[in-house]
């Protein structure tokens, strides 16, 4: 990192309130771990009183359209209710489709283990995925890999927390998936929606938060496009 890369202790500072910025927005704050429990919740709940797979499927589903049309209304981001509605669609489909209930569950169990093997893979490639992600909310792109190595071993340290805590969640739900009854699975399901989320979100944090601050390649950019329109200016001056 040459002298110019090298961050000040405000840019330092400014780069922690960003970095918490970002990650909160990632998760959705409360209403975006409300959003993503609610429907799970509300199916194993009526399942495990009522044994009704279409009732408890439909009242996800519409809990999660409810939870949209609030997003809408109040004209707030819906990218996190609106995954919600997918996820819980994808699942009540698989369900209705095999007839059984613990199919509700399945998508998202795919969608977590394919997760936990990007961030892996992704990392021994050389590309943690958390830096592809969070480099444009940083503004620095893909300059930590040749530019910043502190921030790459940050994003590569943080990408592999990911990768093995969502691999440690798959490790206890597919056994259960296959030997416990749904409501069992279901109840499992809920109470490891929140933990293992935040403790990952935690880590990431501490990895970026000691980590130099990311280099603003878009004000590079525009500094060196002012420039060169002053040496234009000059030289035309000077004719």
């Amino acid at each position: 990192m040459t002298s110019l890369d090298k961050p000040t202790e405000d840019a330092q500072h400014d780069s922690r309130a960003v970095t918490e910025a970002a990650l909160f927005e990632a998760f959705g704050g409360l209403r975006g771990m409300i959003e993503t429990v609610l429907p799970g919740l509300l199916f194993v709940t009526i399942y495990t009183i009522k044994k009704d797979l279409h009732l408890s499927a439909f009242a996800a589903l519409g809990v999660s359209v409810v939870l949209v049309v609030v997003r809408l209304v109040t004209k707030d981001t819906v990218k996190h209710a609106f995954s919600g509605v997918f996820g819980v669609a994808f699942g009540v489909v698989f369900a209705m489709m095999t007839g059984n209930a613990k199919d509700f569950y399945l998508p998202g169990m795919l969608y977590t283990l394919g997760m936990a093997l990007a961030y892996i893979i992704s990392t021994l490639a050389g590309f943690p995925l958390l830096g592809l992600m969070l480099g444009p909310v940083f503004k620095e792109n893909l300059s930590w890999r040749t530019r910043n190595p502190g921030r790459k071993k940050a994003y590569v340290k943080a990408s592999w927390a990911w990768g093995l805590i969502l691999l440690t969640k798959c490790a206890i739900l597919f056994p259960l998936y296959w030997w416990a009854d749904t409501a069992s699975l279901g109840w499992v399901l809920v109470a490891l929606k929140i933990p293992p989320f935040l403790l990952a979100v935690w880590l990431t944090w501490v990895f970026l938060a000691k980590a130099p601050a990311p280099i603003d390649v878009f004000a590079e950019m525009e500094a060196e496009e002012k420039a060169e329109e002053e040496r234009r200016k000059a030289a035309a001056s000077s004719e």
